[in-house]
């Protein structure tokens, strides 16, 4: 563990193309196949999950748990989030959001599901050798979960009519989709957010067309912040570590894993960022004390956790 913020000053002196498109290796090709051939996860929380697309969200992927009358007085929190590479596949983080979902969360992604079991179609390449990724999803698909689960929390008829807590919405996403993540953030509905493996580029430089950010988005945050990097073979390492830093008026941590860019999305059940970021929601959404202890004192859960590197403001 280290405190102070002497390393988060690390800034790329160039484009930090955290989504910039590259060819994957025969082995990441691979690995995607295998992972692709993987069944889907019920979670490891009390509300085992499935993955869906509902009738009246026809543009994005669902995760909840199967039986919301297990629930009982319990109501559902609200996570949207932003797929990596701001890409169409709904299903790309799919073991993580289930886990996500499986703790009592309607979790929703942009998109179709596009990988796993139940894909209608595959993810169409990117151009090898193009100058800018171009997005496919946008910051407003990922914020439309948030009108569409509140919408359904008051319509007769809704399987979810009275089941969710309006005050209990979050927003995360992973590399791109974290950019995305961060723009969605200002909404005065969010009241939590973790940023996985990104962060607004360091440099000044907006390399993804269809997406202009800047540190200034910072700013909009009105809600304590959690980012999730992998190390430094991380490519967003240097983006999210100079956010960190420069985060002055709202609550930050940054936990870090030496895992590189893909962080643990492709584990059994998200692995252990999966378990960390249920963690945040637990304590940022349902006031869990608990959950809290991951995060908050010297000694906290994370703290104590050889595996990660932490740094904080405004935590405790």
């Amino acid at each position: 563990m280290r405190y102070g913020f002497a390393l988060l000053a690390l800034v790329a002196t160039g484009a930090v193309a955290q989504q910039v498109p590259q060819t994957p290796p025969a082995d990441e090709a691979a690995a995607r196949a295998a992972a692709n051939a993987l069944p889907d996860t019920p979670g490891t929380g009390a509300f085992p999950a499935l993955k869906e697309v509902e009738a009246t969200l026809a543009d994005h992927v669902v995760y909840r748990p199967a039986n919301l009358k297990a629930l009982g007085k319990r109501k559902l929190g609200v996570l949207v989030w932003g797929n990596g590479g701001c890409r169409e596949d709904g299903a790309s983080a799919r073991f993580h959001l289930a886990e996500v979902a499986s703790h009592g969360y309607l979790v929703i992604a942009p998109g179709k599901v596009l990988s796993g079991p139940g894909a209608t179609a595959a993810p169409q390449p990117r151009a090898d050798g193009a100058a800018r990724l171009a997005v496919v999803t946008t910051a407003e698909d990922v914020r439309a979960g948030i009108g569409w689960a509140l919408a359904e929390n008051a319509r007769k008829g809704s399987p979810y009519y009275g089941r969710i807590d309006p005050r209990m919405v979050a927003v995360a996403g992973h590399s791109c989709g974290g950019l995305q993540a961060l723009q969605v953030a200002g909404d005065p509905r969010i009241s939590a957010v973790i940023v996985h493996n990104s962060g607004v580029f360091a440099d000044g430089s907006n390399p993804i067309a269809g997406m202009t950010v800047d540190k200034s988005l910072l700013k909009t945050l009105h809600t304590p912040v959690l980012y999730v990097l992998g190390g430094p073979g991380d490519v967003a390492y240097p983006n999210g570590t100079d956010d960190v830093r420069k985060i002055e008026h709202v609550p930050v941590m940054l936990a870090d894993l030496n895992v590189g860019h893909g962080g643990t999305f492709r584990e059994a059940n998200g692995g252990a960022v999966a378990q960390v970021s249920v963690r945040w929601l637990d304590w940022q959404l349902r006031g869990d004390a608990k959950a809290a202890k991951t995060f908050k004192g010297k000694d906290c859960g994370l703290c104590t956790d050889k595996a990660w590197t932490v740094e904080k403001k405004r935590i405790d």
